[in-house]
Formats: C-alpha cells, sequence, structure tokens
C-alpha cells in the first residue's frame, strides 16, 4: 500500500469507529459490484446508510466534500441501490451519507453530512 492508501485505509477505519460509537451497526466495508464500490454501509436503526469516506492529510487542497459533485453523488445513489437490491433492502430505505476527514495531529477533524442524495 502507499502513503495515500494508508492514509484511506486509517480514515475509513475512523470513519467506521465513529459509527459504531453513535450505536450504528456497520454492515459492509468496502463492498463492491461490477459498477464501483462503496465505503460503509451502516444501519442507524432506522435506515440502511451507504457512506462515501473522503479522507485528506489537509485541506490545502481543498475540503475533502468538494470531491462529491453531483456526478458522484449520483453513481453513490446507483452504488447504493445495488447494494440494496443485492442484500434485499427496499431502496426506499438506504440513503448515502458523507464523511469527510482532515488529519489533526494524530487523528482526525470530522464531518458527516447526511442524506446527501
Amino acid at each position: 500500500m502507499n502513503g495515500n492508501q494508508l492514509l484511506g485505509r486509517r480514515g475509513e477505519d475512523a470513519a467506521a469507529a465513529y459509527l459504531e460509537r453513535l450505536g450504528w451497526n456497520v454492515l459492509d466495508r468496502n463492498w463492491r459490484c461490477s459498477e464501483g464500490e462503496l465505503d460503509i454501509v451502516a444501519y442507524d436503526g432506522r435506515r440502511h446508510v451507504a457512506c462515501e469516506v473522503k479522507t485528506r492529510r489537509s485541506k490545502a487542497f481543498g475540503d475533502p466534500l468538494e470531491a462529491i459533485n453531483e456526478r458522484k453523488a449520483t453513481r453513490l445513489r446507483k452504488l447504493a441501490l445495488r447494494w440494496a437490491a443485492a442484500n434485499r433492502v427496499p431502496g426506499s430505505q438506504i440513503r448515502v451519507d458523507v464523511i469527510a476527514l482532515v488529519c489533526q495531529g494524530e487523528g482526525f477533524a470530522l464531518e458527516h453530512l447526511r442524506e446527501v442524495c
């Protein structure tokens, strides 16, 4: 793994731990199909949530949330629906959240946007 892959893995681990602290059940990590990958799929007690995780060393090149444009949001929604179909979850019962992390000392500053698409 290169440095960016290691940072991404640390970010996903931190995001999963954050969701578990919220009391959510992490169901899948790095779920793949022929059309792409979902970083985390969790259950918040009411709905299934596909979480896109964006991790950056700093905001020098922009906020990690800026990476979620309309095209990416559409793709994430499509992947969430694919996961739902594969797991027999009604499409209306899954939403897409984004978790953005920026390195801060040994940890991360975390921002969680719910229901982005």
